[in-house]
């Protein structure tokens, strides 16, 4: 399509009689191409004098202008070194003046705009680079290059940063350019001259740009962003940049780094670079820190820029000015350096895509991203017009009336419409901006004057002694944030003990900025944490050692309905995936866990999700971390050892996993079974015997589960109840464990196989077990030989746990322990393959061992002491005690269970699991002496 089909909006000439010379110079144009370039020429003597030098070029061009801008970017490509300054120079006359009058006339969105400037500013970088190293290269100055690889630079790489890098040059802009270069490469005695190769061809490169010559300049170029600019040559090795910002790296060189792009030379190592550097521009926490400097760093650009104040329009800037363009970037980048870390999709160059990705995960409201990127665009297309006037690199609005109303004419608005548009946006932003870098600490009408009355004066004293005040930023966020605090503190059922609740969170942290910052920012966490601490002491302890699990409750999605195992599996799997460190890996699956961990927590805390819910979300959680991390570590294990041999192993869940019920606390009863399927040795560089190489297999999973790390350990794992116990080998093989379940397995062993069920690894093995179980629990059993087993079991328990305290729900007559065991007797005497409490005590009535009605007592006992353990475990590590849990703790102990008073639950509790043991007694006492036979 032509372009003048395409011009959908007419400027008005300001000085007509220089519109009416480009006219002159430009003959044989259509009406409409006509009046844009009287327009555009009457606004922009620079413009105009660009269609005098290039006005045969330009009228071919508008008739196709991309196919225009891609020819000269082809013939660029093909001029010889020695032409190249003037090419490169008449090139960018002709960019700029197409792309002048595609913006003024409508032809061009401003991203196809600064996206053929930017494009330009990356040939005109690679062809000066090229061109540059290639000189090197044939004096010889370059160690081991050869002449084709001027073509990637001989190993060296131009950033883009800042606009350039995310696409959005200016049309009068400088560009920013990184230059590096990859030192491993070459060997240590070439490295002097090998850098002092490349600190010159970057010289003349920069040069070769920058200058201003008859034919004009090509881009200013500037090379200052780069690391300690004042004693760093131009061209530096990238192990030392990588060095620069691991340890000194601030946060504005963070963001920075956000639009960071390797634009010309050798890509691949550029790309490299920035894969390392990821850390350190994405940090694994949500960084709330960095609100406050680039607040810091805001105040910084005002006062040297003389710019704070009240609006002004003569003289304002609309890039760092109240309300202008940087204020936008700075709320955009700081959104992404604060979650980018934790999501990959934050981490987009461009300022529009990032206001957009940001409102998609709700970061910001999409009513502010529209708000904002409308804003963006409007103040970037009236800082082109501004720059456009004389190739100005200036940002600032006309300060005199007449170049106000040439401004004007320019943008085709009347002039008081114009300026009064441009207050109304640049206040819009500073409004919408403002408040997330300085947000208000509180509303003064809804607080107190005094924060602390009526709280223990010695608690919040001692608080200045805690690591996480140590700090005068730590001390100046807390006073922002306290009175927040203390209101939602008087709120709780019982202050005083949510206060001693939020000192031991308080002094359990290491340091306090980040999590502050993250408060400041995310004022519902306070209440969050208030409310925990008012009903979990326990809960608030563990949250003061892994306080980034808070980062999960403004992820987005925190209570949104529970995702399912699968699910869970897959996206760990997909971010363990993502990481190629091991180590890495495993601490990173402590932090996810943990968040849904306390994510499931959290929801039982607040009655979003009832006791038996919240035990089969902590099973499912458990279960996809294995499934997830299984593959890892057999990946890991096989670089030294090999593949499993044969047909691999599957990790078995016991107890309270097997039957898809966990609590908060709850260890995991695993065993692993292999199939090694007559191989006998692994196939790596250290081959091992089957048994052993699976012994050690699980050892190294164990580790992966169980070792201390920054992240502190997945889960507490136990293995007693694989076969032959302790005395057994960690690892059996299909075959062994077939034999050892079939002909000498004791009757506990039995019963712990009644609830197993596969959990991870290869799946035609854990079918393969499942046949087994299956068999194995469909033998013939004598009755009474059961029962009398069972018996007996109590009767150790009994003696070795003491008689049962009276909140005590696990261990003891007619309690959760008691009821299982019956449940899991009678899939034996069944020979059924079912696995939960309430599936085996169907068993029993099916097989006459008890009646219906003693069936309801025993599941009534058993769902109270259920629902009493796991608000326990939620609760408090420590035995129950309902004077110790808080009010909120008690709270919730009665919602859970539906008692009206404590008093009443303790009497239904002793009621209820007296009325089960009198069942177990009975059902051992009538059937364990008769002996008889139970197919």
């Amino acid at each position: 399509m032509s372009f003048t089909s395409r011009i959908t909006r007419q400027p008005v000439a300001f000085d007509p009689d220089l519109g009416a010379e480009a006219l002159a110079s430009l003959p044989d144009l259509a009406p409409d191409l006509r009046a844009l370039v009287h327009a555009v020429a009457g606004c922009s003597p620079y413009l105009k004098s660009l269609m005098a030098k290039e006005g045969e070029w330009i009228t071919a061009a508008m008739e196709d202008p991309e196919a225009a801008v891609a020819a000269e970017h082809a013939a660029l490509r093909e001029t010889a070194p020695d032409q190249l300054p003037v090419a490169l120079r008449q090139g960018k006359r002709r960019i700029a003046l197409l792309a002048g009058l595609a913006d003024c006339g409508g032809v061009w969105s401003l991203e196809q705009v600064t996206g053929a400037l930017t494009d330009y500013a990356d040939l005109s970088v690679h062809m000066a680079l090229r061109a540059t190293i290639g000189q090197e290269i044939k004096r010889k100055k370059l160690p081991g290059a050869q002449p084709e690889d001027a073509e990637h630079a001989g190993g060296m790489v131009a950033l883009a940063m800042g606009k350039m890098g995310a696409g959005e040059l200016n049309y009068s802009s400088d560009i920013d350019l990184i230059c590096l270069f990859d030192e491993s490469r070459f060997d240590r005695d070439d490295y002097q001259d090998a850098r002092a190769s490349f600190v010159r061809a970057t010289r003349r490169m920069a040069a070769m740009l920058s200058d201003l010559t008859g034919d004009g300049y090509v881009f200013r170029t500037d090379l200052r962003l780069r690391p300690d600019p004042a004693v760093t040559p131009v061209c530096m090795a990238m192990a030392a940049a990588e060095t620069y910002y691991e340890s000194l790296g601030r946060t504005w060189e963070r963001a920075a780094y956000i639009k960071a792009r390797p634009a010309a030379g050798d890509l691949e190592a550029g790309n490299g670079f920035l894969q390392t550097l990821r850390p350190f521009v994405w940090r694994k926490h949500l960084d709330f820190a960095a609100i406050q400097d680039a607040h810091d760093m805001r105040l910084r650009i005002r006062e040297h820029k003389g710019l704070g104040g009240a609006l002004e329009l003569a003289g304002h800037n609309m890039k760092l000015g109240r309300g202008g363009i940087r204020e936008i970037e700075f709320f955009t980048q700081t959104r992404q350096l604060i979650a980018g870390g934790r999501d990959p999709d934050l981490r987009v160059r461009g300022t529009v895509a990032g206001l957009r990705v940001l409102a998609d995960k709700n970061w910001i409201t999409g009513e502010v991203a529209e708000k904002l990127t409308d804003h963006y665009q409007f103040h970037r297309t009236v800082e082109h017009r501004v720059q456009m006037v004389n190739d100005a690199q200036t940002h600032a609005l006309p300060k005199s009336p007449e170049n106000m109303a040439r401004l004007a004419c320019f943008l085709g608005r009347d002039q008081t419409e114009l300026e009064n548009e441009l207050r109304h946006r640049l206040e819009e932003v500073h409004e919408l901006t403002e408040e997330f870098f300085a947000p208000d600490a509180a509303d003064p009408s809804a607080l107190s004057d005094d924060p602390t009355p009526g709280f223990d004066p010695s608690i919040i004293q001692r608080w200045q002694s805690y690591p996480a005040f140590r700090s005068a930023r730590a001390v100046e966020i807390f006073e922002r944030i306290k009175p927040r605090l203390f209101d939602q503190l008087k709120r709780a059922a019982k202050p005083d003990e949510a206060l001693a609740a939020l000192d031991g969170f308080l002094a359990g942290l290491p340091a306090g900025v980040q999590l502050l910052s993250l408060f400041e920012a995310n004022p519902q966490i306070i209440d969050l944490l208030v409310d925990i601490s008012g009903s979990s002491p326990w809960l608030a302890s563990y949250l003061s050692r892994n306080s980034g699990v808070f980062d999960a409750v403004i992820g987005g999605s925190f209570f949104a309905e529970w995702p399912g195992r699968t699910h869970l599996q897959s996206e760990l799997a997909a971010r363990l995936a993502a990481d190629t460190d091991y180590e890495h890996k495993l601490d990173l699956a402590r932090r996810w866990t943990k968040e849904w961990r306390f994510r499931i927590g959290v929801h039982h805390l607040r009655g979003l999700v009832n006791a038996d819910e919240a035990a089969v979300h902590s099973a499912e959680l458990a279960e996809a971390t294995l499934a997830a991390l299984w593959p890892e570590v057999a990946a890991q294990f096989a670089l030294k050892y090999g593949p499993q041999p044969g047909r691999g192993a599957a990790v078995l869940g016991m107890g309270s996993l097997g039957a898809g019920r966990l609590n908060a606390t709850s260890d995991l009863d695993l065993i692993v079974v292999y199939d090694a399927d007559g191989v006998e040795f692994s196939e790596g560089r250290k081959p091992l015997a089957a048994r052993t190489y699976y012994a050690k297999l699980t050892q190294a999973m164990v580790t992966a589960v169980t070792a201390q790390m920054p992240q502190g350990r997945l889960y507490e794992i136990d293995m007693r109840l694989r076969p032959s116990g302790t005395q057994g080998p960690v690892a059996t093989s299909l075959a062994s464990f077939r034999d050892y379940q079939t002909h000498e397995a004791w009757t506990w062993e039995h019963l712990a196989l009644s609830r197993a069920r596969a959990v991870a690894g290869a799946k035609d093995v854990a079918d393969d077990v499942e046949e087994v179980r299956r068999d194995v629990l469909a033998l013939p059993r004598e009755t009474g030989k059961i029962l009398t087993d069972v018996a007996e079991m109590r009767d150790r328990i009994a003696a070795a746990k003491g008689p049962a305290r009276p909140w005590d729900a696990k261990v003891g007559r007619g309690r959760l322990q008691d009821v299982e065991l019956l449940a899991q007797a009678a899939v034996l005497v069944s020979g059924s393959a079912v696995r939960s409490v309430a599936e085996g005590l169907e068993a029993a009535v099916a097989t006459g061992l008890i009646a219906s009605e003693e069936r309801e007592r025993l599941i009534m006992a058993y769902d109270l002491c259920w629902k009493v353990q796991m608000v326990s475990k939620l609760l408090t590590d420590k035995p129950l005690e309902p004077e110790v849990i808080g009010e909120g703790g008690r709270a919730l102990l009665l919602h859970e269970t539906s008692e009206p008073a404590l008093d009443a639950l303790l009497a239904r509790l002793g009621e209820a699991t007296q009325a089960a043991a009198k069942v177990i007694d009975a059902v051992l006492a009538r059937n364990g002496a008769t002996g008889e036979a139970q197919a």
